[in-house]
């Protein structure tokens, strides 16, 4: 009989564990990449870990764990059923170029048997099957024999099931093997297992075994130094543990759903509602970005930052709480998470302004939404018979207002009106379409795209950042980064459209050290010792004990993990192509290398 544990005992236990086995403790990344053109939001563990994975040396060591914040917004429209979450905590741990399947199986057994209390009979794994590109992971799966797995639980899965990567068109990639557990109902048959869908066998860890690099050219080359990285998500694994169905019947969002039924002075309004569990789920996510530096705007991570809130604050209403309430579960998330994420507790003040200016910005926004409601209603003629709005100003009501369809239907069906619904699905579904579109060329970077012209635009920030500082004054503070072969992304805080003088100004200090060709140096330290030697930390509360510091010559020193160039000359010129605003208080310049 297995013992419920809490998610603050399971975070525990992983990292105690994997400490024992000689693993160094790093920090989560933040949830907005460092330097990463390929996603707007660190998605799994392995994300922040890249250069290392690609053979940079991390100042912790070759064995690494961690608990690590993620976001994922493929399935947000599914949000609100009782498993999607958008926010969500990964446990991992990793090896550099260290130990591999052998031992990466092995301790993922003894935490499972050991740990969790799971008896090695109900387990069940999957490997990878093999195709034309590498062969049948005989390996991983007589491993699993080894440990006592029995024959019928190991089960053989293409590249779909087992294979991880590359992230982009190229990189590193390989075969995984997952672990899955079984839920407390019946086999769908006798061939019921991870592969048949009926939901009874769940996922609990996956051990990716990075052992080759994809090239351009679709090639797989096998990696002089392969990697481990694993993924065990903290709120799956914590409702499994504690056998209830989903994580919000978790203490994850227990004070959450008290904080809703108190607003909404209602009983019912906990994780058996659908809009209780948005406005949860949704406003804890919001409270983790904002807390990262994400600020409510209309694109890239302050869009999808402002559709979460605007979808928490619909679906309240549905429940009840038509007052300002977004502050007050924010305060829940706060006091409940910052002793993990300290970063929320040193944001607070910031968090609790954002939520007030968004919340007051969308009550002018549903206003000018129902006036331009009101317009459309009126342009239809009296005597026209069939009285419907077109799909398309439904999905335009939606889009550009944040109408639901559900609330356009309403307030149709009041004025004697109908909506024509499957128009407003087509609509959305091109829109979609498009956005995912977009969403695949912001991808096609490759999280593997550690090239030289990324490596000198890189570098380029540094001085740019150095550059504006000097110009604009020390408040100046990196807010994000983004960084392509071609050109670079560089938002940072200041209050005012920079001038063309100020412009002009960054430029020539930036293309000065640039002709000096100064040369940039690596060393790890200690993170007080940066700090005492005056270097810029970027993300402040993200990096260890030891930290690279970047120096090039006697002009920028900051705390980064790279690549770069190893001279500045390196980059020839430096233009400035854009500068303009990213959100309240940030602004953005993009500029290009010669």
């Amino acid at each position: 009989m297995r013992t419920p544990i809490t998610a603050a005992e399971l975070r525990h236990l992983f990292i105690e564990f994997f400490k024992s086995h000689g693993h160094a403790e790093i920090k989560s990344a933040p949830l907005v990449p460092e330097n990463d053109p390929t996603c707007l939001f660190t998605t799994a563990g392995m994300h922040p870990l890249v250069p290392y994975l690609l053979g940079a040396k991390h100042p912790s060591g070759k064995r690494l764990t961690d608990v690590q914040k993620c976001l994922r917004t493929g399935d947000i429209d599914e949000v609100g059923d009782p498993f999607h979450l958008t926010f969500f905590e990964m446990l991992g741990n990793w090896s550099l170029g260290d130990y591999f399947k052998e031992e990466a199986i092995a301790m993922s057994f003894a935490f499972l048997t050991e740990k969790l209390g799971f008896r090695k009979e109900e387990i069940k794994v999957t490997c990878f099957a093999g195709d034309e590109n590498a062969p049948k992971d005989e390996e991983a799966a007589s491993i699993w024999r080894k440990h006592g797995i029995p024959e019928q639980n190991i089960y053989f899965l293409g590249k779909k099931d087992n294979w991880w990567g590359p992230a982009g068109q190229s990189g590193p990639c390989g075969p995984d093997t997952e672990m899955f557990v079984p839920l407390d109902r019946p086999d769908c048959g006798s061939d019921c297992g991870p592969a048949c869908g009926c939901g009874k066998w769940v996922e609990i860890w996956n051990d990716v075994f990075m052992q080759y690099n994809k090239t351009l050219d679709g090639q797989y080359i096998p990696l002089e130094h392969p990697n481990v990285d694993t993924g065990m998500g903290v709120e799956r694994v914590t409702a499994f543990m504690q056998g209830v169905k989903s994580a919000y019947q978790t203490e994850l969002f227990r004070g959450i759903f008290a904080c809703i039924k108190e607003l909404s002075g209602r009983e019912d309004a906990d994780y058996d509602c659908r809009s209780a569990r948005i406005v949860a789920e949704h406003m804890r996510a919001a409270t983790f970005l904002i807390g990262d530096g994400v600020k409510p705007s209309n694109v890239d991570q302050g869009y999808v930052l402002r559709r979460l809130i605007r979808r928490a604050i619909r679906e309240a209403r549905k429940i009840g709480i038509t007052q300002s309430f977004t502050n007050s579960i924010a305060a829940v998330v706060i006091s409940e998470y910052s002793s993990v994420y300290p970063e929320l507790s040193q944001q607070e003040t910031v968090i609790h302004e954002e939520f007030i200016r968004e919340e007051e910005q969308f009550g002018k926004t549903l206003e000018n939404g129902t006036r331009e409601f009101n317009k459309l209603i009126d342009r239809i003629p009296e005597f026209v018979a069939k009285k419907v709005i077109s799909g398309k100003h439904a999905f335009n009501l939606y889009e550009t207002y944040g109408f639901p369809l559900e609330l356009t239907v309403e307030m149709a069906k009041e004025r004697g009106f109908e909506v024509d619904e499957t128009g407003f699905h087509e609509a959305y579904e091109k829109h979609q379409a498009l956005s995912r579109a977009g969403a695949e060329q912001k991808f096609k970077g490759g999280l593997a795209d550690q090239s030289d012209a990324t490596a000198a635009l890189h570098t380029a920030t540094h001085l740019l950042h150095k550059a504006l500082r000097k110009v604009l004054g020390e408040h100046v503070a990196q807010s994000g980064s983004n960084i392509t072969a071609e050109r670079l992304r560089f938002d940072f805080s200041h209050p005012d459209k920079m001038t063309p003088e100020q412009l002009t100004e960054v430029e020539r200090i930036v293309n000065e050290q640039i002709q000096k060709d100064l040369p940039i140096t690596c060393e790890e330290v200690s993170l007080e010792e940066a700090r005492k030697r005056g270097a810029i930390g970027l993300f402040g509360e993200k990096y260890g004990e030891v930290v690279k510091l970047y120096t090039m010559g006697d002009f920028s020193m900051e705390i980064c993990g790279g690549p770069h160039a190893t001279h500045t000359g390196a980059l020839k010129s430096f233009k400035i192509v854009k500068e303009e605003s990213s959100s309240r208080g940030v602004r953005r310049i993009k500029a290009v290398l010669g």
